[in-house]
């Protein structure tokens, strides 16, 4: 058990002394992760809210094979992506392969899924008395959308929260798409199995660090938007 203490010791001094493979590869995994929430969140909640606001045929429909996304495997999405970007797919052209945007791509299409279905949950659940309540105070249509939002604002943090840890820890579109290059698309995961597989436990160990802090920021953030709300 000696070498986990050693393990941890030495990963304190790597983060402490900034070192730079470490931080690369934390810099790189911010980029994509940041990249593809934003696609997400503009993609994912207005199809979230269309979803659980609207009724429309075929509705019950599109939500089973959403709520099936939710369990979509990220190797299998690293697949579809690196089929579409490599030279003989599709988009071989636009030089996506092995770079942080290929990443950002696969990786928003993992988090899509998440919040459209907690965005529609978060929408369901909705006071069905708000809408005729708006209606009656004279709200237009870009109010009523507004103020449904903000009635489920905070299952829409909770998708978006979702979504992130989802992104942040995953492995196997960072490592197909990417291919785990040092200095360029090696992100915490890929680098986290990478060096536990070499033996360095230390790297290891201080990018696990990283990782539950980056966690624990994220929940401190949402409960700070929580008490301001």
């Amino acid at each position: 058990m000696d070498f986990i203490l050693e393990g941890f010791i030495a990963a304190i001094r790597l983060l402490m002394g900034g070192d730079a493979e470490t931080y690369s590869a934390v810099a790189a995994t911010l980029q994509v992760s940041s990249g593809s929430m934003v696609a997400s969140l503009v993609l994912g909640i207005p199809l979230g809210f269309m979803l659980g606001y609207l009724r429309f045929p075929g509705r019950r429909s599109v939500r089973t094979v959403v709520d099936t996304l939710l369990a979509l495997p990220t190797v299998l999405i690293g697949l579809l992506v690196y089929a579409f970007i490599s030279n003989r797919g599709p988009l071989g052209g636009w030089d996506l392969l092995f770079s942080l945007t290929g990443i950002a791509i696969g990786q928003t299409i993992l988090a899509l899924p998440i919040v459209i279905a907690l965005t529609a949950a978060a929408v369901e659940t909705m006071d069905r008395q708000l809408r005729p309540t708006l209606i009656s105070l004279g709200a237009d249509r870009r109010q009523l959308v507004l103020s449904s939002l903000w009635e489920v604002r905070y299952g829409l943090l909770a998708a978006a929260v979702t979504a992130y840890g989802r992104v942040m820890t995953e492995v196997g579109i960072s490592m197909m798409v990417g291919g785990n290059i040092k200095w360029h698309t090696r992100t915490i995961t890929t680098a986290i199995a990478l060096e536990t597989n070499k033996g360095q436990f230390a790297t290891g160990i201080a990018l696990g660090l990283v990782l539950l802090a980056v966690a624990f920021a994220v929940n401190l953030s949402l409960s700070f938007l929580r008490r301001r709300s």
